[in-house]
């Protein structure tokens, strides 16, 4: 049996960053070889990965960077906050982004494959987990190249965006605009470049809950002309209190049940389904407005869009796409 030493055991800390108890189990395993024993600790890293592979990774870093045309930006997911404000934590992530950005990598499987120090940032990812002791992955990695990318995180490092102009030497625009993105979460540059399942899924809620106004205007309508207060009879538990209170009859409450149920089985047989259309297309319209980038309000000026506040600054330039990510999205 070797005789393990303080000094054995903090000098595997300094090579693997695992804890102190850690190391020593490890040389004491692996009787004083230090090979064997950084080994061990990866071996056992690759065992907690798999024992928390379906533990929820919610918190983590966010982080962006741009170099010219091209910008970067990742999530590495963590499941605690304690470790995501670690120094160490975000180092590693920041190492990440950094070499990523360095070598041009466009994906996150090339990310992953990218060797640092000598080993592929997945490998590495486990040894964090090992020495951790929580989930880690790297959740998201997203690119954007253009004529000039500008980068913004926001503080805190649990959101950041990067986007992309058309021109250079504007760089109080882009950074506005990275701001912009961050800030009011777009889904898309403008409506044609928003995904036909989102503007097919806005249409179809858009179409119901006008049939259900509708519909509740002609209940409304047909209580009032019978006498009840509508707000009286929204639930059935408010009517049954309301009876109780003195505030309506029995006949009242009966009444009130009968009218809500057929008249609305009247409207909806028979709603104008050009008028349903007509005010779905509008308030997809309003979803566009509010939801992509180039026709949302611009947060530093009101009444004005970020199309407009882009075109006054310069006719030509123009945002070309950009990239956010979010913790907890």
């Amino acid at each position: 049996m070797a005789n393990i030493t303080a000094s054995d055991v903090n000098k595997l800390r300094q090579l693997t960053g695992v804890g102190m108890m850690d190391c020593k189990k490890a040389l004491v395993e692996c009787d004083g070889d230090f090979d064997k024993a950084i080994d061990f600790l990866r071996q056992k890293g690759q065992k907690m990965a798999a024992k928390r592979a379906d533990r929820d990774a919610n918190e983590g870093v966010v982080l962006a960077k741009a170099n010219g045309g091209h910008g970067a930006l990742i999530m590495l997911s963590c499941e605690t906050d304690f470790v995501a404000t670690n120094a160490d934590f975000i180092a590693f992530a920041q190492s990440i982004i950094d070499n990523a950005m360095e070598k041009n990598l466009q994906t996150k499987d090339e990310v992953l494959d990218m060797q640092l120090d000598g080993r592929a940032v997945r490998d590495l990812i486990t040894d964090q987990i090992g020495k951790i002791g929580e989930k880690i992955e790297l959740a998201h990695f997203e690119v954007v190249d253009a004529a000039k990318v500008y980068a913004y995180i926001h503080p805190g490092n649990r959101m950041a965006s990067i986007v992309g102009m058309s021109k250079e030497g504007f760089d109080e625009v882009g950074h506005n605009v990275a701001m912009q993105v961050v800030a009011m979460r777009p889904v898309a540059l403008d409506e044609s470049s928003v995904p036909q399942n989102i503007i097919d899924n806005e249409l179809s809620v858009a179409v119901e809950k006008t049939k259900e106004e509708q519909i509740h205007k002609a209940v409304e309508a047909a209580l009032k002309k019978a006498g009840i207060n509508p707000a009286h009879v929204d639930t059935d538990e408010h009517i049954s209190s309301n009876t109780a209170k003195g505030w309506l009859t029995e006949e009242q409450a009966a009444q009130a049940r009968e009218i809500k149920v057929k008249v609305a089985e009247e409207k909806a047989q028979n709603l104008n389904e050009g008028m349903i259309q007509n005010i779905a297309k509008g308030r997809l319209n309003k979803f566009f407005q509010e939801n992509t980038l180039m026709n949302q309000e611009y947060i530093m000026e009101s009444k004005v869009s970020v199309k407009d506040f882009i075109a006054r600054t310069d006719k030509e330039l123009k945002c070309t796409g950009f990239k956010r990510l979010e913790l907890g999205a």
